[in-house]
């Protein structure tokens, strides 16, 4: 139904219909069309209305072209006076004819005057180009936001495509890792990183998934890195959600920041943490990751995709309605993030 109203109001036609009958329902009421006696009295009155119309077409395609492409308002306004001076003329005259005397149209004592006819030419104008400049600004603002929801759509797709590979790339360094040490649990390892590229792909060309699902991929990555390093690094995931199916969030959005932890805490022998704390409550997420910064780190292979691309993402879908603090000192590496997911049904 919303789809099919949309339709209307992109549509000048249906528009130019919805300004006439508006217009003409105003002039009607105004001359008390209820008096009318005859068909021809009726057939005199769209003809005045007729009058009207084409004055306000006039100024429509003529003049207002010179307040909306030449930025000349006052220029406007001084030939819009004119205009409904002439047409209230040519109306007056037009209603002393003798051909319109048995009209019941303008043939009231208050409106047989030039002030009557200035009154309803410029009151007849407002009524048509009114709906008219506001369904113009409609059209405009709509075609921008669409613009807008396209490139963005675009970009998100562009940085999903970057991000994809990224992650890819990560866990196949972290499988090799585990096939070096445990090349036993190679297989299972292999099964495990085959249902992360499942739902990958699957999600992928969805704008939101449930945050059931979302939390049920980030915890099979987690174990897949407790399997990796697990044996020197103290690993804590913990999540407390007071309703896991109400909410949606976009695919593979918080794994950029549990990666980063992983790939950079964990990258030295010393003893190391890796602590994710994820909460929804009444509909905010709250993510909490902390890591060690080991003091003898290896080299680490960053690209810096998966961060910078999750930041953008975070820009594009929710603007500023997001917190994300990042501290980094000597000793952790700190990610606090905060958004308020929206709910399926709402």
């Amino acid at each position: 139904m919303n789809k099919k109203f949309d339709n209307i109001l992109d549509n000048k036609w249906w528009q130019e219909v919805a300004v006439v009958a508006f217009s003409f329902t105003i002039y009607t009421l105004k001359n008390d069309w209820m008096l009318f006696s005859s068909f021809t009295s009726i057939l005199m009155g769209v003809f005045f209305y007729l009058v009207l119309y084409m004055h306000a077409q006039f100024n429509r395609f003529f003049l207002l072209p010179i307040l909306f492409k030449t930025q000349r308002p006052v220029t406007y306004i001084i030939l819009t006076l004119f205009g409904v001076f002439v047409f209230s003329v040519v109306l007056y005259e037009i209603t002393m004819l003798d051909m319109f005397s048995n009209c019941h149209l303008y043939q009231n004592s208050h409106q047989r005057s030039y002030a009557y006819q200035l009154a309803s030419v410029l009151g007849t104008l407002v009524c048509i180009l009114s709906p008219i400049i506001v369904f113009k600004f409609y059209r405009i603002h709509r075609k921008k936001t669409n613009e807008t929801l396209l490139f963005n759509e675009m970009q998100l797709n562009s940085l999903k495509g970057q991000l994809n590979p990224h992650f890819l790339f990560n866990t196949f360094n972290t499988l090799y890792g585990i096939s070096l040490e445990f090349p036993e649990r190679t297989p299972d390892l292999i099964m495990k990183v085959s249902q992360l590229m499942r739902y990958q792909l699957e999600s992928n060309n969805k704008k939101c998934v449930s945050l059931e699902e979302e939390l049920e991929f980030i915890n099979s990555y987690v174990q897949l890195e407790k399997e990796r390093v697990g044996y020197r690094c103290e690993i804590t995931y913990d999540f407390k959600i007071d309703n896991e199916n109400a909410y949606k969030v976009s695919p593979m959005l918080l794994i950029a920041f549990i990666e980063n932890a992983f790939k950079h805490g964990t990258c030295a022998i010393e003893k190391c943490f890796v602590r994710i704390i994820i909460t929804v409550e009444n509909g905010l997420l709250h993510l909490h990751v902390v890591n060690s910064i080991p003091t003898k780190k290896t080299d680490v292979v960053s690209t810096k995709i998966g961060l910078k691309n999750t930041i953008e993402r975070l820009n594009l879908i929710y603007g500023k309605n997001y917190k994300l603090d990042i501290q980094d000192d000597k000793n952790t590496y700190i990610v606090d993030f905060k958004v308020q997911l929206k709910k399926f049904v709402e």
